[in-house]
């Protein structure tokens, strides 16, 4: 009896090449680099330029990852697109994606769940491929986050950045008795009890405008670290697990402090935890396909590795998803 698994074949990601520094934020803005780096352990974020969209940086990332992967458009039944930035309020980012790939066959849509957002995409696509939707899935993380901050509010500006990453999820059927590949089991939760604790104040059926965000930063410290560790102890607990089985620990890049913590807490060492938030800051959607690709691309994450990705999002949302490499 054969099992169904959506193995990652490819990965790619794309930064805007606008870098700006902590310094140069300090000219705008009442803040240093010193006090940036030491509560957050951000050291950059790179910006879009003018009239680089959410959809051109998604392209960027997905072109990669086909490439990565061997494939081409062609090759493709679904495009899934997480983003809380798309450069309409419709049609899809991932429509116009399609468009942009030059395909015209399969289908394409947007998920939005913030900063989880990818690891909700992926466990989507995950589904369509069990259930015999698709056979190739481009997932793509993509965002201009830069475009909804307030740039003379230091407790935010500080903290985001634009950038994309993608993955490749392809069907494949194992034999009994072949090795285990690919997506093994993932968790998602949200609650919008806490929708007010991270948000932006504006959209179209509210003030008809884009807005600015707005974070209580303590709050979403405190909630973080704890549904962090509930949705990958309930992803382990799913596939028969355990934290001492995980080569490496993917998380979205938001923090350091809770990276570290998140990590601390479930008892793994910190070099088995990947954090590139000090080169691009959050990225929201694009956080966790980011980290994932420079690990991948470094040679740290190998075949045979088994990978947890996590992500925590304004809602709140959460989730976690297990992969074997």
């Amino acid at each position: 009896m054969t099992r169904t698994r959506s193995v990652i074949r490819g990965v790619g990601s794309y930064l805007p090449a606008n870098v700006v520094s902590n310094a140069e934020l300090a000219k705008t803005v009442d803040t240093s680099d010193e006090w940036i780096q030491q509560r957050v352990g951000i050291k950059q974020r790179h910006i879009a330029a003018e009239g680089e969209f959410t959809s051109d940086l998604a392209v960027a990332a997905g072109r990669a990852a086909l490439e990565n992967a061997g494939l081409t458009p062609d090759d493709i039944d679904l495009i899934i697109v997480a983003t809380t930035t798309p450069d309409y309020t419709f049609p899809a980012a991932a429509t116009l994606v399609q468009m942009k790939l030059g395909m015209s066959h399969g289908f394409a849509f947007d998920i939005q769940a913030v900063c989880s957002g990818f690891v909700y995409a992926v466990t989507t696509a995950d589904s369509y491929i069990k259930n015999g939707l698709a056979n190739r899935v481009l997932v793509i993380g993509a965002e201009t986050f830069s475009r909804l901050l307030d740039w003379t509010d230091r407790t935010t500006c500080v903290l985001f950045g634009d950038g994309a990453g993608a993955v490749v999820l392809e069907r494949v059927e194992l034999a009994e008795g072949e090795p285990e590949r690919g997506i093994i089991a993932s968790a998602l939760r949200s609650d919008g009890k806490h929708w007010d604790k991270l948000y932006v104040d504006g959209g179209p059926s509210t003030t008809g405008t884009t807005g600015h965000v707005h974070m209580q930063g303590p709050e979403v410290f405190r909630h973080a670290v704890g549904k962090i560790t509930d949705v990958v102890y309930s992803a382990l607990e799913k596939s028969g697990h355990t934290v001492a089985d995980l080569d490496w620990f993917v998380p979205h890049q938001a923090n350091r402090r809770i990276i570290e913590g998140a990590g601390a807490k479930l008892g793994l060492p910190p070099e088995k935890v990947v954090m590139t938030v000090e080169q691009h800051a959050n990225t929201s959607a694009a956080s966790v396909p980011l980290a994932l690709s420079v690990a991948v691309a470094d040679g740290r994450i190998k075949p045979g590795d088994l990978v947890m990705l996590e992500a925590m999002g304004g809602g709140f949302t959460w989730g976690a998803s297990l992969i074997r490499w």
